[in-house]
């Protein structure tokens, strides 16, 4: 599990949009919340010329909340039917992994948790990382962060 690491993260100024439904609908909807995303980024007027899509994530037993944003700095006026969220600076359990192997990535990231003792903050959101290259949309990179207790 050499590609499992703790990192820490200051607190993120992110804009984005949200879907929240059943487990069930995942990753379906999540795909799509973030290609319809990705198609508004011009609506964001430059603000963000990251070329990293942010999903933080947070669920319970029943249903998930999924986002996919982009980091900016504070905006006076958003875009229709986005909004502005700040998520704290925490220290994260990290794996690398694609978005083809997203869940292998997930049980990777678990086990090495498991086995250094790490526990997860229950109140945190988990973050998936997409860096985006336009020119090779079949797979790309992601960092999948689960936000530990301190």
């Amino acid at each position: 599990m050499e590609n499992c690491s703790i990192v820490t993260k200051p607190a993120l100024y992110l804009v984005g949009i949200s879907y929240c439904g059943p487990y069930s609908s995942f990753p379906d909807e999540a795909i799509r919340l973030q290609t319809e995303f990705l198609a508004r980024k011009h609506e964001l007027n430059g603000a963000s010329s990251s070329t990293i899509l942010f999903s933080p994530y947070f669920g319970n037993e029943a249903f998930a909340t999924y986002w996919a944003c982009y980091e900016v700095q504070h905006l006076e006026e958003l875009p229709p039917g986005m909004v502005q969220l700040t998520i704290p600076g925490h220290r994260y359990a990290m794996v690398a992994s694609s978005n083809k192997r997203i869940g292998e990535g997930y049980e990777q990231l678990n086990a090495w948790m498991t086995e250094n003792g790490l526990k997860k903050h229950t109140n945190a959101v988990s973050i998936e990382l997409f860096y985006i290259d336009e020119q090779h949309w079949e797979e790309q990179p992601v960092e999948l962060l689960i936000p530990l207790e301190d």
